[in-house]
């Protein structure tokens, strides 16, 4: 389909989510029937779009994605913009600034990202239960949004994430649909478990019903001039009425599939305004968010980067990270802010990763993988995977870096030996391969020329040597049961282990 669909007539376009795909219907034209935008689709929710630009977005909950097409392009083209989302179920196109804004369910999170997807961010993670659908005023800096958990509400905060604030918190249960009216500066939102449509000023105060009782269970809600027009989930149908009185109740179009989110979509529902983040991004290197406050807008890092002092640079990366071998992938989760929002590693072929470490002098991740059967690393981004090691490689349960050295130890299960290569897997040497039964867990101490180790075999033990494998000596063989994980503070000189079997994670000095 094309534009030619009937921009110039006096009817607006509704665009609407159906799940297996994304469809259009003119309001005005008494026609039952709707064009297909995008079709093929799993399970389409959400849907928006930026007029100026010419691209639709939808959300898809089964592929977890955010994806994009463009209006007047034939062919059913679909380009994923953001994937990795658990349940995205709220989408909207701040058309201003050019950011895509999403709400997620299961992580109970609320992000930001550029409209190509770069720079993500999680901008909301605290005290949300089960955010659905969201709403923007870009001209004024706010975002608005339902959530129909526990104690269900609506909240307003500035786009940057500044300000947030409750504004509808009685007589309300499942708050589904949301939209702004721009003109008159009002907020209407249906409730699908109290069956009505109310509005309020968009500070939440002079709440009125707009339509009540003949409702049974709408979903989202948009507008066009003076009318109002909903989906509904039991009807299957499209219903509108007059935005203030709430009469001349019609349906546009019924025996839907299974209708969801819903937009008009018309340059009228986004009004061009300069803002400050039109001229050179607002001198942002990442993210130019708008917001209520003066200076009416703030710069924004993508997730886990701090911003510099200078309020507009980014970092050029998290500084303290953390690693996380997750069986079928391996995650980083940046320390340095409080969200300690986890990042998949976009890594091909991870089947039972294990152990983990890190590089910081070159920034290659190193893991383990038990069922591959090797040692493999790569930059902490995800890319320049190499496998290292596959030969005589069987159970390694332990890795460990010697960044000083430019080595790399790791313990196996299976072979019952500590091994030492170089750190790009060549001049590989047995260190200890005698009275091992089932080591696990190693760490180093590259400064005083230690490593330490756990063995969990019949006779639990930790044990220490020098980095070449002499000197070897037995720390700890009392009241071990399964000693697994194994951390080095080095300042206090304190060794810690975790115990699987004892359930307790317990200290000691690492000088005997």
């Amino acid at each position: 389909f094309n534009m030619s669909f009937s921009p110039s007539s006096a009817s607006p376009l509704l665009l609407f989510a159906n799940r297996r795909d994304v469809r259009l219907v003119d309001a005005g034209s008494g026609k039952p029937e709707s064009a297909v935008v995008v079709s093929g689709l799993e399970d389409a929710a959400a849907v928006d779009f930026v007029y100026s630009e010419g691209l639709i977005y939808w959300t898809d909950v089964s592929e977890e994605a955010i994806k994009q097409t463009l209006f007047n392009q034939s062919g059913n083209v679909q380009t994923v913009i953001v994937s990795g989302l658990d349940s995205p179920d709220g989408l909207a196109c701040d058309w201003l600034g050019k950011k895509l804004y999403w709400t997620d369910s299961e992580t109970n999170r609320i992000e930001v990202a550029n409209l190509n997807g770069t720079s993500r961010k999680v901008l909301f993670w605290q005290a949300l239960d089960q955010p659905r659908a969201i709403a923007l005023d870009p001209a004024h800096g706010y975002i608005y949004w339902t959530d129909w958990g526990e104690e269900p509400r609506i909240e307003r905060a500035g786009m940057d994430g500044s300000t947030r604030k409750i504004i509808v918190d009685s007589d309300i249960y499942w708050p589904n649909g949301l939209t702004i009216d721009l003109d008159e500066q009002k907020l209407y939102w249906a409730d699908a478990k109290l069956s009505f449509i109310h509005r309020a000023n968009l500070d939440g105060t002079f709440r009125q019903t707009v339509v009540e009782g003949t409702l049974t269970h709408p979903f989202a809600l948009t507008l066009s001039g003076e009318t109002l027009y909903w989906t509904d989930w039991q009807t299957r149908s499209i219903h509108a009425c007059d935005k203030k009185t709430g009469e001349k109740k019609r349906e546009i179009l019924n025996g839907i599939y299974s209708p969801m989110d819903i937009q008009v979509l018309g340059q009228e529902r986004q009004p061009d305004i300069r803002t400050p983040c039109d001229e050179n991004n607002g001198g942002c290197t990442h993210l130019c968010l708008l917001s209520p406050r003066e200076p009416f807008y703030s710069c924004a890092c993508p997730t886990g980067v701090q911003l510099q002092e200078d309020g507009r640079t980014c970092k050029p990366g998290a500084e303290e990270v953390l690693l996380l071998a997750r069986r079928t992938d391996l995650r980083r989760v940046s320390l340095d802010l409080p969200d300690f929002t986890d990042i998949v590693l976009q890594i091909d072929d991870i089947r039972h990763a294990i152990a983990i470490d890190y590089d910081p002098v070159e920034g290659y991740v190193y893991w383990t993988d038990d069922e591959v059967k090797a040692i493999r690393r790569s930059l902490i981004d995800g890319t320049g995977a190499e496998t290292l090691l596959t030969t005589e490689v069987n159970h390694p349960d332990g890795i460990a870096v010697d960044w000083v050295a430019r080595n790399l130890y790791w313990t196996d299960t299976g072979t019952d030996r500590i091994e030492v290569t170089r750190l790009n897997g060549t001049s590989r040497r047995i260190l200890i391969s005698e009275n091992l039964d089932e080591p696990r867990a190693i760490v180093l101490d590259p400064v005083r020329g230690y490593m330490y180790w756990t063995d969990w075999g019949e006779k639990p033990k930790i044990e220490r040597a020098s980095l070449d494998g002499s000197d070897r000596l037995v720390l700890l063989n009392d009241s071990l049961g399964w000693p697994n994980g194994l951390a080095i503070d080095y300042a206090a000189g304190k060794l810690y282990w975790g115990d699987a079997k004892t359930d307790k994670i317990e200290v000691c000095r690492t000088e005997m």
